[in-house]
């Protein structure tokens, strides 16, 4: 398991913004002019949905089109020292953080996960998953000792009930989650103890230990180097909800993790974000370049950057006017990753499940089509082991 500090606030005295209703408060919003709030709505909804100039609908084509499944060799995963990176399919990722000298492994994150086959609040209807997971969850729990979840928002693609009751089922008070802030009432609602729980502001951070050896001798313990970890929860533009009544009440962010151990790495998790808003279609990306983008991610480059990787959304990003401010495209991305002064970035938030809106806007096949171009046209290398990547589904990236 792992002990949770609490550090002082990155920015202790960043104003507030983002909050809404006073001292605590009762929802928040983006305080950015790179947020607005047109399209917004039920109205705005059917309108998109049923528009008479939507492009045809383009099925999903067979799996050799598609985002690639590898089977995760446990084994494999358990014996590298390095931190790595596995993506499990849309935002879901398993970070195995570096292992130190004399310890059996490091610290285990989920971020975000999802294992459900809909991320919908019911079993029946939403959004079904095109792509299998490269795992069952149990398989993974039964294999690796989850110490975090990370998750970035309450959105059921990013929030999966039913994966997080079953990861606490197994672990228990093992596992702890973040969570930005007012989100812990609906897992605790769930089962989860308020006690494996910390809520974050923008800015906040923790400092995370792994307290394997806790039992060790004396001796034995002081012979062995730490897992430590600097995790800050870090601003992005998106928004909450869980129902129709209930947007913008807690808090959406992104994390930054730092090893303050071993190899010293950087990571950055961005979750879902936007990093513009777009009010008209066909724009060409010059006049796109002059609206205004979300400061958050120069911001955070420049107070903890450059990072090793950032692991950033490309998908589910049509149509352009409705889904920009919300959910950033392939040309968006790559310009968090300057932000973020990234060494390296693998594209997330695709090759999985098809959203609402997306399905009759986005072939699936064209974030990663788009992520490549939008690198080569910044001058960036694209490919395995270059700036610029993707990852199939179970695939394992090692940081060097």
């Amino acid at each position: 398991m792992v002990s949770i500090k609490r550090l002082q606030s990155l920015l202790p005295d960043e104003p507030k913004s983002h909050h809404l209703g006073g001292n605590p408060p009762t929802g928040f919003q983006n305080p950015w002019p790179s947020f607005t709030t047109d399209s917004e709505g039920l109205l705005s909804i059917f309108k998109t949905k049923f528009a008479r100039d939507k492009p045809a609908f383009v099925p999903v084509p067979d799996r050799s089109q598609l985002a690639q499944i590898h089977k995760i060799d446990f084994d494999e995963s358990k014996s590298n020292p390095g931190f790595s990176v596995t993506w499990i399919g849309h935002a879901s990722f398993l970070l195995q953080t570096s292992r130190p000298e004399n310890q059996p492994r490091g610290i285990n994150i989920l971020c975000d996960p999802v294992f459900s086959e809909r991320t919908s609040p019911v079993t029946f209807l939403g959004p079904k998953r095109y792509s299998p997971t490269p795992c069952t969850l149990q398989e993974l729990l039964d294999h690796i000792d989850i110490d975090l979840v990370l998750i970035s928002h309450n959105h059921y693609d990013h929030a999966d009930v039913e994966t997080l009751k079953a990861i606490y089922a197994t672990r228990g008070s093992k596992v702890h989650f973040l969570v930005g802030l007012n989100s812990s009432r609906w897992l605790i609602h769930h089962g989860i103890p308020a006690t494996c729980i910390s809520e974050l502001d923008w800015w906040d951070q923790l400092e995370i230990k792994l307290d394997e050896h806790k039992n060790s001798t004396s001796s034995e313990s002081s012979s062995k180097s730490e897992s430590l970890l600097r995790i800050t929860c870090t601003p992005t533009q998106h928004f909450s909800s869980r129902s129709p009544f209930d947007r913008g009440h807690d808090l959406w962010c992104s994390y930054a993790i730092e090893e303050l151990d071993g190899q010293h790495k950087k990571l950055f998790f961005a979750g879902d974000t936007g990093y513009r808003s777009v009010h008209e279609p066909n724009l060409t990306r010059e006049d796109e370049d002059q609206l205004p983008t979300c400061p958050a991610f120069k911001q955070v480059g420049d107070l903890i950057g450059p990072f090793d990787l950032a692991l950033l959304p490309i998908g589910l990003c049509e149509p352009r006017v409705f889904m920009s401010k919300i959910h950033a495209n392939s040309w968006d991305s790559i310009r968090i990753h300057q932000d973020l002064k990234s060494k390296r970035s693998i594209g997330m938030h695709w090759g999985t499940v098809r959203g609402g809106l997306s399905q009759d806007y986005e072939d699936v096949r064209t974030p990663p089509r788009n992520w490549k171009l939008a690198a080569e046209e910044a001058g960036l290398e694209f490919g395995k082991d270059k700036e610029i990547g993707l990852l199939g589904i179970g695939e394992v990236l090692t940081l060097q």
